[in-house]
């Protein structure tokens, strides 16, 4: 076992500050790294030493493995965290950080690698006899082929990506003569956007819960999984509100995806924190859909019903140290709900806001908890993803957490910007919600009642539109706001 002194955080935000604060309560020093941007941010301010590594788009900054390694190296760092997003996912980088002498709290980069590819991935689980969503576990090679699998599957289907995610390179085709034209599409959007134009079909499960259980694999072949959480609120392919544990499962059905998820982590030797994302159909069947190689955004709702602080559990793994808990051990204690505070238009389409945050206010409480990186008179970056911080509320049960999650949105007042606060409390007073009775089609289906709700704030928008792009007009701007929204695509899952 080797002890961890100093952490590199390779990463900004609200990540970096929820590392650096586990860090500091266990002795350890810390490091952050930033760009232009994060001159000034709390991240750095909080970190006991900051590097600057670069000019604030991230591919000359938190995506420059040269530059952090170099950061590391020159403070004598003896680990680096990746949190999520940039680098976290990125197999040559946890080999460069080893090659290095360093460690990479993560899992192998031999893991990433099978995990990272959805194809590579579907093939791991069939051989660990996890259930797949009827389709292929290998590329389509020709449209022949692919019209033989979705004639054998059925209408409708899914054409995705085998790398990356966040909805690129995937399309809904409903009928046949739609298939050839979708599937060009979908390839050519995943080479676009990952370097790799593979894509694979499966069946469309049609009102799909989106659950994922949280893995801890350490390094001597134990695993367990800290129950689930529920994710199935999203727009554009992306997370809005999540909770712990599901309001559908039975402890027999979480016992049963719980022992697939731990049995398909060992499977690819894993090591540290991962999620397995699973879709749920009406009949409560479940199917593998991709495993996350990292520590998710959502991780507090897990840590708020076991009790357990997973960056720590992270530290300990990546230090050789195995796991200190058992799976009979683990307990369910109440319902934890967490909101994406992001600096996006509700009444519009969730486009992101851009401009200065006038007022800050968080809701505070001993159920309440807030993880941000923002202040009162900070920008919102535009080469970054709009999300100021995270609200996450415990509760004795899961209506007791409803009522806790309404009270603190209340309490959170932000000025200067928009925010989708306004449409988290609408999730979160919805019948069907309220219920347990929703699917990832919940903004699909309820957006135009949301937007009923507020006809003076879609008026007050337009009104802004237009000024704003007056203002643009007359300093000879050329970009567009849709073309702005467009750059700040949230690509955190």
């Amino acid at each position: 076992m080797k002890k961890i002194n100093k952490i590199l955080i390779a990463n900004r935000g609200e990540i970096a500050l929820r590392i650096m604060r586990t860090a500091k309560r266990l002795g350890i020093n810390t490091v952050a790294v930033f760009s232009d941007a994060d001159r000034k941010a709390p991240h750095v301010l909080f970190a006991d030493e900051a590097v600057y590594i670069g000019a604030s788009p991230s591919r000359e900054s938190y995506l420059n493995m040269d530059k952090i390694l170099a950061a590391a190296n020159e403070t004598k760092a003896d680990a680096i965290h990746p949190g999520y997003g940039f680098l976290s996912e990125n197999p040559l980088f946890a080999t460069a950080v080893e090659t290095a002498g360093l460690i990479f709290i993560g899992p192998p980069a031999s893991a990433m690698i099978q995990m990272g590819s959805k194809i590579a991935a579907k093939k791991t689980a069939r051989a660990n006899q996890v259930p797949l969503v009827p389709g292929t576990d290998e590329a389509i090679t020709s449209y022949e082929f692919a019209l033989n699998i979705a004639r054998e599957t059925g209408f409708p289907l899914l054409i995705k990506a085998s790398a990356g995610g966040g909805g690129k390179g995937m399309r809904l085709v409903d009928r046949e003569e739609e298939l050839e034209e979708q599937m060009k599409m979908a390839s050519n959007e995943a080479l676009a956007a990952f370097g790799d134009g593979a894509v694979f079909i499966e069946k469309f499960v049609t009102k799909p819960r989106h659950i994922e259980i949280q893995v801890f694999c350490d390094q001597h072949g134990n695993g367990i999984y800290l129950f689930e959480r529920e994710c199935s609120i999203q727009r554009r392919h992306q997370k809005i509100v999540e909770e712990a544990p599901s309001s559908c499962l039975t402890p027999e059905i979480r016992k049963q995806m719980g022992s697939d998820a731990v049995k398909l982590a060992l499977g690819c030797d894993y090591v540290g924190a991962g999620t397995i994302e699973f879709l749920v159909d009406e009949q409560m069947n479940y199917y593998f859909l991709e495993m996350n190689t990292r520590l998710q955004v959502e991780h507090p709702v897990t840590e708020m019903i076991t009790g357990l602080d997973l960056v720590e559990m992270q530290i300990r793994i990546a230090e050789g140290h195995p796991l200190s808990i058992l799976q009979n051990d683990l307990k369910i204690n109440g319902h934890a709900i967490e909101i994406r505070v992001c600096a996006e238009d509700p009444f519009n389409d969730f486009l992101p806001s851009i401009g200065t945050i006038e007022t800050y206010q968080i809701p505070k409480g001993d159920h309440v908890r807030v993880d941000d990186s923002y202040q009162a008179g900070m920008e919102i970056p535009i080469e970054y993803e709009p999300m100021i911080g995270k609200l996450i509320v415990h509760g004795r049960d899961r209506m007791d957490a409803i009522q806790k999650m309404k009270a603190a949105i209340s309490e959170f007042k932000i000025t200067g910007v928009e925010t989708i606060l306004p449409f988290c409390d609408f999730v979160l007073s919805h019948k069907d919600f309220i219920s347990g009775q929703f699917d990832t089609r919940f903004v699909s289906l309820y957006y135009d009642e949301f937007k009923s709700l507020y006809p003076n704030a879609i008026e007050s928008e337009a009104a802004a539109i237009i000024a704003l792009k007056a203002y643009l007009d007359e300093l000879q701007i050329t970009r567009s706001v849709k073309v702005t929204g467009n750059q700040w695509m949230n690509t955190t899952n």
